[in-house]
């Protein structure tokens, strides 16, 4: 067996601290199972746990990738995803809540 095989990765994950004191989910909770469905394969699940999930890899990929090269319009471009992702997560957050 293989050390990857023994460790089950949703062993490792954190608690919502948020979820256990108050008993109401945080506006993160989720993005780490949605991300270890994502890596999974788990395309549709991962969208269903966490639907900023495709949104915030596609920022996290535009700030790395801006680190080497520069573009003309890369202040616009992130400001414009930060606020595409705050939208998604706080509209998803309501959804959550009310069903």
């Amino acid at each position: 067996m293989t050390l990857i095989k023994l460790i089950n990765p949703e062993d490792l994950m954190l608690p919502c601290l948020n979820k256990q004191l108050f008993g109401i989910e945080c506006l993160g909770c989720g993005i780490q199972r949605a991300t270890f469905l994502f890596f999974k394969g788990e395309f549709l699940l991962a969208f269903k746990m966490y639907p900023a999930i495709y949104t915030l890899f596609l920022l996290t990929l535009f700030l790395i990738f801006n680190l080497f090269i520069k573009f003309k319009y890369d202040y616009t471009i992130k400001m414009g995803l930060i606020f595409l992702n705050v939208g998604i997560v706080i509209i998803s957050y309501f959804i959550k809540i009310i069903h």
